[in-house]
């Protein structure tokens, strides 16, 4: 794909061929699911779907322990199974928090948000500046997305199309709701034109993508962590901002918009490995305040500064 030329899909024909049946019917039964069911239901419904992937998907429940197990080495092997298990139940309500976030209509999201923070993030709007809006990858993620676009802070988030292009019509639109916008990851050109004419860039620097444009730095309790050195190209390049943001779900069932204080006043521009160590420190305090809702199903580790022992951490 051209990422310069990287447009929203449209809709055609294709669309409605017979090979894309089952999945606008899935799509279909969750929009209907989301919008008939009361909250509190759906949330009990998703921790029974959480649970039941647990036992089929038992290789991504040996990941999430290995990930913690690496992460947390004093924490014991209770608090690691029970904290796979929250996880887990997390992820199935991850399945019913993307309906809500692609198909719940704005005054019905807005009940379930909990504005704790946004001064920042206002404060920098009024002096134009570009924003690079740090979040990790929170299982709740698209909800976060969109309230702050609900709360009038909408900005770019940094996208993967999908293959399917039935479910990429409909992620698209999901994703784009209440000013959202979308660039294609590959597009650093248009990252940066966004964040020096004053706009938010969303952007999730807590995975492990990989040797390109990456440093081996701690993470919680591994002091050899792929971390992606795209924060540092994009602060460099802008001078932009840096917010860490959140918006995770608390105990009464509604999620906590956060905008932290801004961090780049401090923050190593010109040495990438002591700019990924600054904000793997912050990211992890972000990921700390709700640890079962960040996805630990993912390989976080699978690299090392020697590829020919890529995965071994899981073996």
């Amino acid at each position: 794909m051209d990422n310069e030329k990287f447009v929203k899909p449209q809709l055609s024909i294709e669309l409605f061929y017979f090979k894309n049946w089952l999945v606008w019917i899935g799509l279909s039964l969750l929009a209907i699911l989301v919008n008939i069911l009361p909250f509190y239901f759906l949330l009990k419904l998703g921790r029974c779907i959480g649970i039941l992937s647990m036992y089929l998907e038992r290789k991504r429940a040996k990941i999430a322990k290995r990930n913690l197990e690496l992460s947390f080495p004093k924490m014991s092997k209770d608090e690691i199974k029970q904290l796979v298990i929250e996880n887990f139940k997390n992820t199935g309500i991850a399945l019913i928090e993307t309906g809500v976030a692609w198909f719940w209509p704005t005054w019905r999201l807005k009940n379930i948000l909990l504005t704790k923070d946004v001064k920042e993030l206002k404060r920098l709007d009024n002096k134009k500046k570009g924003v690079l809006l740090c979040c990790v990858h929170s299982l709740n993620l698209e909800i976060t997305a969109r309230a702050f676009a609900i709360l009038g802070l909408s900005g770019y988030g940094v996208y993967r199309p999908n293959k399917n292009p039935v479910y990429e019509f409909i992620q698209y639109r999901g994703r784009t709701r209440n000013g959202n916008k979308l660039i294609h990851r590959t597009n650093l050109k248009q990252m940066i034109r966004v964040l020096k004419k004053g706009n938010r860039l969303f952007y999730l620097p807590d995975q492990d993508y990989g040797h390109n444009q990456s440093v081996f730095v701690p993470f919680f309790e591994v002091k050899e962590a792929c971390t992606t050195t795209g924060p540092s190209i994009l602060i460099y390049a802008t001078k932009c901002a840096i917010v860490l943001g959140s918006g995770f779900r608390n105990a009464d069932n509604r999620y906590e918009i956060i905008a932290d204080k801004s961090i780049e006043e401090n923050y190593p521009k010109k040495n990438k490995i002591n700019a990924a160590i600054y904000m793997n420190q912050y990211i992890e305090k972000i990921i700390l305040r709700a640890p079962e809702q960040w996805m630990w199903i993912h390989k976080r580790y699978k690299s090392l500064p020697n590829k020919s022992l890529t995965n071994s951490r899981y073996q």
